[in-house]
């Protein structure tokens, strides 16, 4: 899915969860997404810090030929998820705001703002936008062909 807004995939994601009857479905915080981007990891990428390798993992500008693929083309990470790098930035639920100093365990973003946040890089980025700490915030109404999102089931409910 690409060319969504925030606002459009919290429309999407009310209207799945009433279809199914509980409220289950939602975006990922910034702190789960980064968490099953970097499958362990503690380098720039899921695989490590050598960006040579990206081509297996990801779509991006020197690849994709600035076209969105199906997912699962592209190499998973350890803990089997694909494209969590590359072909399109995806829509997380927090706002964007700065990062703590203090360290945390799943930290929540601000409670308010402006803007909301993607992650991941897209097709038509660079190698560094695909890295796993890479973040972009921008107005929930705001949609792009370079614009997706991955649901969560939130199987505690």
């Amino acid at each position: 899915m690409e060319l969504v807004s925030w606002d459009n995939v919290q429309e999407f994601i009310g209207r799945l969860n009433a279809k199914e009857g509980h409220t289950r479905y939602r975006l990922p915080t910034e702190a789960e997404w980064e968490y099953a981007a970097r499958a362990g990891s503690q380098a720039a990428y899921s695989f490590g810090n050598d960006k040579s390798q990206l081509e297996r993992y990801a779509w991006y500008d020197a690849n994709s030929g600035r076209q969105t693929h199906p997912v699962g083309e592209k190499e998973a990470n350890k803990w089997g998820l694909h494209d969590m790098h590359g072909n399109v930035w995806e829509w997380v639920q927090d706002w964007e705001g700065a990062y703590s100093a203090a360290a945390a365990t799943n930290p929540q973003g601000p409670g308010t703002g402006e803007n909301r946040v993607l992650r991941g890089g897209s097709k038509g980025d660079p190698a560094s936008s695909a890295r796993c700490a890479k973040r972009l915030g921008l107005m929930p109404w705001f949609s792009n062909f370079s614009f997706g999102f991955r649901l969560v089931l939130d199987t505690a409910k």
